[in-house]
């Protein structure tokens, strides 16, 4: 049977785990060595010849993630930002290029600090807003940069009128799903050229292994650019991280259903709350991208963010009562996380005083609130 064939659930546990052929070991070995042997000449005796130019369990992963996403090829890295920076470093001096307005900070430092350098230039847009990105578009783009749900207000893009606007214009697309996952959006089927994910989230599953990845709808001169990138500047994924990655895959699509249904409760029940000013969840009907979100996600995620009535002060004296709620950074683990993202965003935070972002984790749903009402209180 073809992969094709298959259901997402059934593929997530199969793709890249297919039995060692030596051992018969039912779970993907780790190939720890650095480096492998070859003949006199440098012949590949059995394919591979130095860890950083690829290794059996990255192969693995790559080629599970690719399955996942239905894209022709992946590439994996050492972290989410890894992923961004080659991909986006690999483009030419001179591309113009389109950020969400609402994104993840480390794109937006790397697009003010470090594209300029590589005369790679910046426009910021709401990506939500299609005549503003068909306006950026007339101006000349190159690769346009979505982010659906956004991070941290939740925003959601229609990423196959985004795919539409930026081919009619000969650009790019490119999709960070980091916060879907492939579960719940396949940005590739929707005419996204590339996507994005930290594999450090929802991938990885524990909160115990950094990664990124990059899925390509075609294996064509920008998929051997940035290989080609990263393999000489040595931004490569550790083979335990691989392995601990690979088997995060195989639980994915079950740790995503519960994860979506503990946010969905909890938005549900946030959004009653008289200290709440607003509720940023794509399954809430009165989210403005909801039904967007509702025609291009099989579900609405675990990720939700929250506006307190009260300002700054109500939002950092919320998260400092919380108590099953962990005060970190990151996302998409089993335990449930609280962040203030404007206080970890450095100099020049651009989230509201007011937002905090939760990641809600595999915890029973009735603790979750429990916890949220009585830091509320």
């Amino acid at each position: 049977m073809s992969d094709s064939n298959l259901h997402l659930n059934t593929l997530a546990v199969h793709a890249g785990g297919e039995s060692d052929p030596q051992t018969g070991a039912v779970v993907a070995p780790i190939h720890l060595a650095t480096t492998f042997r070859h003949g006199p000449s440098g012949e590949r005796v059995g394919g591979y010849e130095y860890q950083r130019e690829g290794n059996p369990t990255n192969d693995r992963l790559c080629a599970a993630i690719a399955a996942l996403e239905g894209g022709a090829g992946a590439i994996t890295f050492a972290s989410g930002m890894a992923a961004i920076s080659n991909l986006l470093e690999s483009l030419p001096a001179g591309t113009r290029i389109a950020i969400p307005d609402d994104c993840y900070t480390g794109l937006r430092a790397l697009a003010a600090e470090f594209l300029p350098q590589r005369a790679i230039n910046v426009v910021t847009i709401n990506m939500a807003d299609t005549h503003a990105v068909e306006a950026a578009c007339a101006d000349g783009i190159d690769l346009i940069w979505a982010e659906t749900p956004s991070n941290p207000r939740m925003q959601v893009c229609d990423i196959a009128a985004l795919a539409k606007i930026a081919h009619a214009h000969d650009a790019l697309l490119a999709c960070d799903n980091t916060f879907a996952s492939p579960v719940l959006q396949q940005p590739l089927a929707l005419g996204a050229d590339i996507v994005m994910h930290s594999t450090t989230k929802y991938f990885g599953g524990h909160s115990d292994v950094l990664g990124g990845a990059l899925v390509f709808a075609r294996a064509d001169g920008l998929h051997a650019r940035v290989a080609h990138r990263v393999h000489i500047t040595g931004a490569t994924l550790a083979p335990f991280s691989a392995w601990l990655t690979l088997r995060g895959c195989r639980s994915l699509p079950a740790r995503m259903a519960m994860h979506c249904s503990n946010a969905r409760a909890v938005a549900n029940f946030l959004s009653t709350h008289s200290a709440i000013e607003r509720v940023n969840y794509p399954g809430l009907a009165s989210h403005p991208g909801h039904e967007v979100a509702k025609r291009q996600m099989r579900d609405f995620g675990g990720m939700l963010s929250i506006e307190l009535s009260g300002g700054k002060p109500a939002a950092l004296d919320m998260a400092g009562r919380l108590r099953l709620f962990t005060n970190a950074t990151s996302l998409g683990g089993c335990e449930s996380l609280v962040e203030h993202r404007a206080s970890v965003e450095g100099a020049n935070p651009v989230s509201p005083g007011n937002l905090l972002r939760l990641s809600i984790g595999l915890e029973h749903v009735d603790d979750l609130i429990a916890d949220l009402e009585a830091a509320l209180a």
